[in-house]
């Protein structure tokens, strides 16, 4: 044998990151329990950037599978009242781009499944690859962009490969088949299928179309789709999670740390109570939801 030669072990090619989806992990981890995910979202920074790490420990704490981070906008054309008011609160608060980073770390280490939910331009100013690399350092598992079309993604499709970061695009009652197909093939971790056009918030009653919404997403694709936009109440979460592999919920958790004006922030101790209180609630109805 030539002691000279030598075999140099294969490798992957450079630039990507071969982790398993964080979010599919979950999914297989609630598969196993009979029971769909209950993902909550809370901006960062409402109501002021401390509190708002008690709160996500909160949400895990009492429920909560994924929390969805927000980052607030100053024009979020998405949201509705009560996460308009929340967002604002934070700006004044002093929130930046920078801090959420904070609070993937707080959700992480409660024992959460960290996601962001963000309006395109501020990743985009922060920097595409730099966010990617930051979020995944902090221990993230994937962003939500409701207003990125995979069509215009391809820098955040090669950055979250990069880093194995899931990328979670949305679908509407009004997408076409091949919107569907598209966005289920180029989504990792889940499809956010919106319960309904416009913008989020707190609705009484859920019409039929996300159940239809989640049956054509599937048949386009995708393996595993969310509900969110509406569900605020543990009888909602039971009837979304009885066919979606899990359920979203914002406004609902949001408003329990509003005061009753709704536009100030609720003394944090009561705001907490209530945040607990709610997750509890809807986190019934979510592990009730295969049951029936």
């Amino acid at each position: 044998m030539n002691t000279n030669e030598h075999t140099e072990t294969p490798v992957q090619p450079l630039g990507f990151n071969h982790r398993d989806s964080p979010c599919e992990t979950m999914f297989r981890r609630l598969d196993a329990e009979g029971r769909p995910a209950f993902i909550g979202y809370l901006p960062y920074g409402f109501p002021d950037p401390d509190a708002s790490l008690d709160a996500l420990h909160t949400m895990v704490g009492h429920g909560v599978d994924a929390v969805e981070i927000g980052l607030p906008y100053s024009d979020p054309v998405m949201d509705g009242p009560v996460i308009q008011a929340a967002s604002q609160i934070a700006l004044g608060a002093g929130e930046r781009i920078a801090g959420v980073f904070r609070a993937v770390e707080a959700v992480a280490e409660a024992g959460g499944v960290p996601l962001v939910m963000s309006y395109w331009n501020l990743v985009f100013h922060y920097g595409v690859e730099r966010f990617a690399r930051d979020f995944a350092n902090a221990g993230g598992a994937g962003l939500i962009t409701p207003d990125l079309i995979p069509d215009e993604a391809g820098e955040w499709i090669e950055a979250s490969d990069r880093h194995g970061l899931d990328r979670v695009f949305l679908v509407s009652p009004d997408s076409a088949d091949d919107r569907l197909a598209t966005v289920a093939r180029d989504s990792r971790g889940f499809v956010y299928a919106a319960a309904r056009m416009g913008v989020t918030g707190e609705r009484s009653t859920l019409s039929a179309s996300p159940e239809q919404l989640v049956a054509r997403t599937r048949q386009a694709g995708a393996r595993r789709v969310c509900v969110g936009i509406g569900v605020s109440t543990a009888e909602q979460a039971a009837k979304v999670g009885a066919y979606a592999d899990g359920v979203i919920v914002g406004s609902a958790l949001v408003h329990t740390l509003l005061a009753d004006d709704g536009r100030s922030p609720r003394d944090t101790a009561e705001g907490l109570r209530l945040l607990a209180a709610k997750s509890d609630e809807l986190a019934a109805g979510v592990r009730a939801a295969r049951s029936r």
